[in-house]
């Protein structure tokens, strides 16, 4: 059985990259909900609906486990997915399987700061999951949040630096986030410009970025997992998935998959 990653978009390539480099003995699949995208953007409804359609036809391509790499899907999503989706009667075929999502082990890496600060989506923002989670682990930790709803499109158009605005809008987002001492980035997207976001704000300031910390995380749950683990199968194998074509994104699968072409689905 293999390991299902979904995304709305590009965000998902860069978690299935990372994940794929520490852990490649494994059989992955990756579905990119393009034809829907952006999600952050959408009713919590339409949230839910489009993500069960996703992991619904991950489930059904033998995926014993399925990472939702979307931030948006997780913070609006996952819970209900998770707690009454797939327990019910009808998808009791489904019962051995397990869905994840990156708040949460996002929040445990953030370790003994308080001062934190989250760029997001703006229903990843709205949802309160990322404060919800911090002040589990501790009363005191202050979340200075805020909705980037720019960036997912420019990141999805590419050419980043022939974008007039992009740099003067990024550091307009960044402003409120000079005084924190950790800045999670609340959106695989994010990942592909940490640097730009590490460069205005300076080093001392700690980037979260969430495919740096899902691989030892994935880790760290197949080892206690090992019922999971166990159904894994092991042939090297990663096919990647799109409900709408891409140029961008297959120029990008290219880059990083190599010969790993895009197949588009219905669903």
């Amino acid at each position: 059985m293999k390991i299902g990653i979904f995304d709305s978009g590009l965000g998902g390539l860069v978690v299935a990259r990372t994940l794929r480099k520490a852990m490649p003995q494994y059989d992955y699949i990756h579905l990119g909900d393009t034809k829907r995208l952006p999600y952050g953007n959408k009713s919590q409804t339409q949230i839910y609906k489009n993500t069960v359609r996703a992991i619904s036809y991950l489930l059904e391509q033998d995926c014993a486990l399925v990472i939702v790499a979307c931030n948006t899907a997780s913070s609006q999503a996952l819970r209900k997915i998770q707690q009454s989706w797939l327990p019910q009667s009808s998808q009791a075929k489904y019962k051995n399987r397990r869905i994840l999502g990156v708040v949460r082990p996002t929040v445990e890496s953030i370790g003994k700061f308080k001062n934190i600060g989250l760029i997001g989506t703006l229903r990843t923002v709205d949802s309160t999951a990322y404060v919800q989670e911090l002040k589990k682990m501790n009363e005191d930790i202050k979340l200075t949040a805020k909705a980037t709803p720019k960036l997912v499109p420019m990141i999805e158009q590419g050419n980043l630096r022939k974008q007039k605005e992009y740099k003067q809008i990024l550091e307009n987002y960044l402003i409120p986030f000079k005084n924190t001492k950790v800045l999670i980035l609340g959106c695989t997207h994010y990942g592909i410009i940490k640097n730009d976001i590490q460069k205005i704000l300076g080093k001392k300031i700690k980037i979260i970025a969430q495919e740096e910390l899902l691989p030892k995380k994935l880790q760290s749950y197949l080892a206690k997992h090992t019922e999971i683990q166990k159904q894994l199968s092991k042939n090297r194998t990663f096919e990647l998935l799109v409900t709408k074509s891409s140029k961008r994104y297959e120029k990008l699968s290219s880059e990083w998959f190599g010969k790993v072409t895009p197949k588009l689905i219905k669903i």
